[in-house]
């Protein structure tokens, strides 16, 4: 059975949007090479249009997509001028197609897991680990990823080359690691996804639709993070970090754009059936009794989320898990929050105190000054409020931020 065109363009979107990393993985285990793995899938799509259209969908579109894919970097190998060193890769990807002919379609082997920890890997720099994670694991377009970083199409496209280039040239291994270098190399990945979420997160209304839909990118990069490697709680607790994070989505913002603070948003905008969901993956990694920075901002995550109003949030259970983090995982962002749990306490020369031996950590970094203007507004000190929410708006990039910025400071 025929599709129409149109209808059969959004099937084949659908197939590569749910099934690309599994098939751009199994080329790449079989290839070795990241650039010819993209471009023989991308062969194997403009011919399923073609050949679909005609044919009707078969009954394993995936199966079809990986063999034609193999078919075409047989070709693609042939073609190139470096052919001469590589008849034995083109002999084996075609013993591998005649096996594939005849027998039943076997499942393709799952290889992400190895996919997204070779676009990890530390020898890359985090920006380039992100828009390769992004680009062969997420599927976005090279053209996408310039928009969400803001970048040009031009510049993007040279940063993911050098990528690819550097893993061959640098021999970066495509396996996941050993369980010695589990922990570490872990740790490298789930920051890369929960970048990729704030890159979504801190975008404003009204801006690109990909850059917010990164956050979508991230949960679900995460959800697939917890179905190749299951039981392992630092997964889950980034995945319940961001799925209650973004149950405050539609209460973020008010109609003219403006930002608004977690304390007065209305909380009846707040997605329940992501806040039970992420509660409980909360519950299911905090069991394991391993416990690991992502899950500690993930329980944070949830006091302040279950609290029914600002006045119910326990900011003493809060601050106690910001000294658990700073144990685990200290850093100044983790020294600024606590000094904000300080302040919300009662403690604001103390907390004012650890915020001002920030500053230089923390000089570019934009929820520094405006918790700086914050408190010291607080404490009836308007020239130093004043001169933070300059700073603020100035290193905001965000709209709807500086508006609420600007509001903030004349109210000083």
């Amino acid at each position: 059975m025929t599709m129409p065109a149109p209808d059969l363009e959004r099937r084949i979107s659908q197939i590569m949007r749910e099934d690309r990393g599994r098939l751009l993985a199994a080329l790449i285990r079989s290839l070795g090479d990241f650039d010819l793995a993209e471009d023989a899938l991308q062969d194997a799509t403009e011919r399923a249009l073609i050949h679909w259209t005609r044919s009707g969908l078969p009954t394993r579109p995936d199966a079809w997509l990986l063999q034609v894919a193999r078919r075409a970097a047989i070709d693609r190998i042939r073609k190139a001028k470096r052919f001469k060193g590589l008849a034995n890769d083109i002999t084996r990807l075609m013993e591998e197609d005649e096996d594939a002919r005849s027998q039943a379609p076997p499942e393709i082997p799952d290889d992400r897991l190895r996919l997204i920890f070779t676009c990890c890997h530390p020898a890359l720099e985090q920006k380039t680990r992100i828009a390769l994670t992004l680009r062969t694991i997420g599927g976005l377009t090279t053209k996408e990823i310039a928009r969400a970083f803001l970048d040009n199409d031009a510049a993007m496209g040279q940063r993911l080359s050098r990528a690819k280039a550097k893993i061959s040239a640098a021999r970066i291994p495509y396996r996941v690691p050993d369980r010695a270098d589990w922990d570490g190399r872990l740790n490298s990945v789930l920051t890369v996804i929960y970048l990729i979420f704030n890159e979504g997160w801190t975008a404003g209304p009204g801006e690109a639709p990909i850059r917010s839909g990164l956050c979508n990118e991230g949960i679900w990069l995460a959800r697939m993070l917890c179905d190749l490697a299951p039981n392992d709680p630092e997964i889950e607790g980034l995945l319940a970090l961001m799925v209650l994070s973004h149950a405050r989505a539609r209460a973020r913002f008010d109609e003219s754009g403006a930002l608004v603070p977690l304390d007065t948003q209305d909380r009846t905008l707040w997605d329940t059936a992501l806040i039970d969901e992420g509660l409980a993956i909360l519950d299911r990694a905090v069991s394991r009794r391993l416990p690991g920075p992502f899950q500690v901002q993930a329980a944070i995550g949830a006091l302040h989320i279950q609290a029914e109003t600002p006045e119910d949030t326990d900011w003493m259970q809060i601050l106690a898990l910001y000294n658990r983090l700073l144990a685990l995982a200290p850093s100044p962002v983790v020294r600024l929050n606590r000094a904000v749990a300080l302040a919300e306490i009662g403690a604001l020369t103390e907390a004012r105190s650890a915020l001002n031996a920030l500053g230089a950590d923390l000089a570019d970094y934009q929820p520094f000054h405006a918790a700086l203007a914050e408190l010291a507004r607080r404490d009836g000190d308007r020239l130093v409020a004043r001169n933070a929410y300059e700073t603020a708006i100035r290193l905001s990039v965000n709209e709807g931020e500086k508006n609420w910025l600007r509001a903030q400071r004349d109210r000083v």
